[in-house]
C-alpha cells in the first residue's frame, strides 16, 4: 500500500472508530511499545516537572490574544528549568511581538498527557476564551499501547470542539521517534516509518477539523541526530535548545491562523516548493519534510476535488526568537480581544 494509501485508511479508521492496530501492523506497534518501556526503565523516574508559565507577554498596546498550550511534556517543556523556557511562553512571546499586541498565556498542558486526556484539557482551554491553541500530543500514546486509530479520532475531537469556540488550532504532528537514542538500529528505522505514518493521519484528521497542522518530525529528527545540544538530562527530552527549535518551527503557523506576521497572507510559493494539493498527498509529503504547515484551502471556490479536500503545503519562514516580557496584569487591559 503506498503512504497517501496509509495515511487516508488510518484518517477514516479513526473517523468511523474503526481500524485499530492492524492499520500499522499489530507487530510493529508491538515493536515500539516495548522500546517505549524499556527507554521507560532507562530514563527512571520523571523529574524536573516544568513549572507552568500562565500570564500576559508583550508590553503593546490593544486588548489581548489569549493563547492556550495544550498536549504532553513537549508542550508542558518537560525537562526545563525556567517557565520562559517553555514552548507556551515561547509561542505567546513570539506572537505577541508579531501581533503587536499583548497575548494571554493559558498552559493546560501535563507531563504524561495521552490523548485520552484532551477532553479535560480542552474544557480547561475553553474556560480562558482562547482565540488560538496549539496541541503537541501522541508520544504516551505509544506507551499507554493504544491503537493509532484511537489517537487519531480523539485528536480530531478536540480540534474540533476549540474550533466550535472560534478557536484557531495549530497542531505539531507525531516527532520523529527514530531519534531517541535509547531505540536502537534497526527498529529506529521502523519507529521512524510509524512515525510518519501517524504524522500523515494526524495531518488529514487536523485539516478535516477544521485546524492546521506543523510537521515537527523531519525538523528535530535532523537537528536532534547531529546536536547533542538539543537534548536534555534524561536524553530523552528536548533541551530547553530544543524547545526553542520546536517553538520556532510552530510560531510563524500560528501567527499566520491570527491573521498577523509578514506571511499571513502571502500565496504559496512554488519556487520555495509550496503548493495546493489534494489533502492525502499534502499530509505525506509534510510528514517527511522540515517544519512543512498544512491547512485547508479552496480551488476555484471549491473546497474538495476528485482526490479529496484541497490543502495548501507549506515552508513558513522561521522568526528571530523574541525576547521573554512577561506584563504586570495590573498594568494591562484584559478585556479579551474580538474575533
Amino acid at each position: 500500500m503506498s503512504r497517501v494509501g496509509a495515511a487516508k485508511r488510518l484518517a477514516q479508521a479513526a473517523a468511523v472508530g474503526g481500524g485499530g492496530l492492524g492499520l500499522i501492523g499489530a507487530t510493529l506497534y508491538g515493536v515500539l511499545t516495548a522500546e517505549a518501556e524499556y527507554a521507560k526503565r532507562v530514563i527512571g523516574p520523571m523529574r524536573y516537572y516544568p513549572t507552568p508559565g500562565d500570564g500576559l507577554f508583550g508590553r503593546y498596546p490593544g486588548r489581548p490574544i489569549t493563547f492556550a498550550m495544550i498536549g504532553d511534556s513537549s508542550a508542558a517543556g518537560y525537562g526545563t528549568d525556567s517557565p520562559d523556557e517553555t514552548p507556551g511562553v515561547l509561542l505567546a512571546s513570539g506572537l505577541a511581538e508579531l501581533a503587536q499586541r499583548p497575548v494571554r498565556l493559558a498552559d493546560v498542558s501535563k507531563t504524561g498527557a495521552k490523548s485520552t486526556d484532551l477532553a479535560a484539557q480542552v474544557d480547561a482551554a475553553l474556560q480562558a476564551g482562547p482565540h488560538v491553541a496549539v496541541i503537541l500530543i501522541g508520544v504516551n500514546d505509544v506507551k499507554a499501547k493504544m491503537p493509532p486509530s484511537t489517537s487519531v479520532r480523539l485528536l480530531s475531537t478536540a480540534v474540533r470542539r476549540l474550533r466550535a469556540a472560534n478557536c484557531e488550532v495549530v497542531v505539531g504532528t507525531c516527532p520523529d521517534l527514530g531519534v531517541i537514542r535509547t531505540i536502537m538500529p534497526p527498529l529506529r528505522q521502523v519507529a521512524r516509518s510509524w512515525g510518519r505514518r501517524l504524522a500523515a493521519a494526524q495531518t488529514i484528521a487536523v485539516v478535516e477539523a477544521g485546524g492546521r497542522s506543523v510537521s515537527l518530525g523531519s525538523l528535530l529528527g535532523e537537528v536532534f541526530r547531529t546536536n547533542p545540544s538539543m537534548w536534555g538530562r534524561d536524553n530523552f527530552h528536548p533541551s530547553a535548545t530544543g524547545y526553542a527549535a520546536a517553538s520556532a518551527a510552530l510560531l510563524p503557523s500560528v501567527a499566520a491562523a491570527m491573521g498577523v506576521g509578514p506571511e499571513s497572507f502571502v500565496p504559496p510559493e512554488t519556487f520555495r516548493g509550496e503548493a495546493i494539493l489534494p489533502i492525502a498527498e499534502a499530509a505525506v509529503q509534510a510528514a517527511q519534510t522540515a517544519g512543512t504547515e498544512v491547512a485547508a484551502t479552496e480551488v476555484a471556490g471549491r473546497e474538495r476535488g476528485p482526490r479529496g479536500r484541497w490543502a495548501t503545503l507549506r515552508h513558513r519562514r522561521r522568526h528571530p526568537e523574541a525576547d521573554v516580557e512577561r506584563v504586570d496584569e495590573g498594568t494591562a487591559d484584559a478585556v479579551p480581544v474580538g474575533k
